[in-house]
C-alpha cells in the first residue's frame, strides 16, 4: 500500500501531533495503524526505538533488518524486524530515500561538546535536549530504563561511507515536506526524540519540528510491496501472523 493522495490520507486519520525539534514522544500504534512523519522545516532527525507492546523484551533487532534485507539503511519496500524474527513495522511510503541504521543517537556529553552547556534553570524551554535523555524520560513512563536502549533508527537522516570507511553526514538528505509512511504490523510501543543527529554538522543548535499524523492503513496485503521485497520478509510476515492468530 502505497499512500500518495492526501485527501486520502486525511480521511483515514485518527489524530495529529507536532514535536517540536529537541524533543520527544512516545506512545501506542496498533496493528494495522501508520504513522506519517512530516519534516517541517527540513533537515529533521527523528530517533526512533520499537518494543512489542505485549512483550517489551522482544524489540526492533537492528542486525538482524540489516541482513536480512541486504541494505544498511532503510526505505520503501523495508521492514524492522523484532529479535524473535517479526515484522514490527514497514516502510510503505517515502519521499527521502534513506534513513540511517548505524549511527546510534545523541547523549549530554556529544550535545555540550558541540553547542555548548545549556540547563532548564537557565534556558528554560530553549535548552538544548539530547536523544538519548529525551528517550529515557519516555522509556521510564512504560517501566522500561538504561538496560532497555538498543540500536536505533534516524528516521530522514543519512550517513554514508567515505573512502577512508568513515561516515559522513549528508547534509539536505530530507527538505522541507518531506514525509515517510511507516505501518505497524505488530503492537508496537513507538518512542522518539527529535534531537539532532549524532554527526548533524550545523554549528547551530536548530532541530527540525516534526508532523506526526497516524492513519488507518490495514494489514499487509498479499501483493504487498514490503512482504514481496524479499524471501525473507515473506517469512517475517508469516510469523508476526501467526503470534497474532486467533
Amino acid at each position: 500500500m502505497t499512500l500518495n493522495s492526501k485527501d486520502l490520507l486525511v480521511s483515514k486519520t485518527l489524530w495529529q501531533e507536532t514535536v517540536p525539534g529537541g524533543n520527544h514522544w512516545s506512545g501506542l500504534m496498533r496493528r494495522g495503524s501508520a504513522l506519517r512523519f512530516t519534516d517541517l522545516q527540513g533537515g529533521a532527525n527523528v530517533s526512533m526505538l520499537l518494543y512489542n507492546v505485549e512483550d517489551k523484551l522482544e524489540r526492533y533487532n537492528m542486525p538482524d533488518t540489516l541482513k536480512s534485507q541486504h541494505t544498511a539503511f532503510l526505505t520503501t519496500g523495508n521492514v524492522c524486524y523484532s529479535d524473535m524474527g517479526r515484522v514490527m513495522c514497514s516502510f510503505i511510503n517515502d519521499s527521502v530515500g534513506w534513513h540511517d541504521t548505524m549511527c546510534g543517537f545523541s547523549d549530554a556529553a556529544l550535545i555540550e561538546r558541540k553547542y555548548g552547556a545549556s540547563h532548564y534553570q537557565t534556558d528554560r524551554n530553549t535548552m538544548k535536549r539530547n536523544a538519548k535523555d529525551g528517550l529515557l524520560i519516555e522509556l521510564a513512563k512504560h517501566g522500561l530504563g538504561k538496560r532497555d536502549l538498543v540500536a536505533n533508527i534516524n528516521l530522514f537522516s543519512k550517513a554514508s561511507a567515505n573512502n577512508e570507511g568513515g561516515l559522513v553526514f549528508n547534509v539536505g538528505n530530507s527538505q522541507a515536506g518531506d514525509v515517510v509512511d511507516i505501518r505497524f504490523d505488530m503492537n508496537v510501543l513507538v518512542v522518539l526524540s527529535t534531537a539532532p543527529h549524532p554527526l548533524e554538522i550545523n554549528p547551530m543548535y536548530q532541530p527540525a519540528d516534526v508532523l506526526l499524523t497516524a492513519f488507518h492503513a490495514g494489514a499487509a496485503a498479499a501483493d504487498d510491496v514490503c512482504r514481496n521485497a524479499c524471501e525473507q520478509n515473506q517469512r517475517g510476515f508469516i510469523n508476526t501472523e501467526r503470534f497474532y492468530a486467533d
